[in-house]
């Protein structure tokens, strides 16, 4: 008798151990303190002590001297193809567009509809590697001033931007340059732009906040 009552007492100690009751518990007063903020509620039976569930920093591991933002050498790669895919749309539908128009007065066959592919094609194509090109030497300058500088601010994009109008349009002489140069320049500086405009709007509305 007393050894069914010691097995079956030692089954309950090892089912306690083995889902938390074996083993003395937190009382309510170390559990007083830990903030279960957007937690369900514990199970008394869950062994674990909350304040290691209770998370204030990030959940995510990252290497040794690594940047918790993806710098413009991982941008680069999706820059680049998100620029082609958009080239290659823009001109597919660019290319419809021009090949109906240049083939209205054509009855729908398979000359026509072969005249329409074609031109498709080649505009597609032809976007594509375009905005590819542009990308592609935006991104390299970028990381080049990202490096040499040891910074990443918007005085990269802005130069960036300005030296891949400037090369871009180098074929066309000086005129193309300073063309390309201020083109550049512009859509650079108003991509600064919207990318701080929430940081410019809340300056300026303490700035004024502060007057009054």
């Amino acid at each position: 008798m007393d050894n069914n009552s010691q097995g079956s007492g030692g089954v309950k100690s090892g089912l306690g151990s083995l889902f938390g009751g074996g083993s003395p518990g937190y009382s309510n007063n170390d559990l007083a303190g830990v903030s279960l903020t957007g937690m369900s509620p514990l199970s008394p039976y869950l062994n674990v002590d909350p304040r290691y569930l209770a998370q204030d920093t990030d959940e995510f591991i990252l290497p040794t001297g690594a940047n918790k933002t993806r710098g413009r050498f991982e941008l680069a790669f999706f820059t680049i193809g998100g620029s082609c895919m958009t080239g290659a749309t823009f001109g597919a539908f660019n290319g419809l567009r021009m090949g109906i128009k240049e083939t209205r007065d054509m009855a729908w066959s398979k000359p026509r509809n072969v005249q329409i592919i074609n031109m498709v094609t080649r505009q597609g194509a032809s976007w594509a590697n375009t905005l590819g090109s542009v990308a592609l030497l935006y991104s390299a300058f970028g990381v080049v001033f990202e490096k040499a500088r040891g910074a990443e601010d918007d005085l990269n994009t802005v130069a960036a931007g300005t030296l891949t109008g400037m090369l871009f349009k180098s074929a066309g002489g000086l005129k193309g340059v300073a063309r390309g140069g201020l083109v550049g320049l512009a859509l650079s500086s108003a991509y600064a732009l919207y990318n701080n405009w929430d940081h410019i709007t809340n300056s300026s509305s303490s700035a004024s906040s502060r007057l009054y």
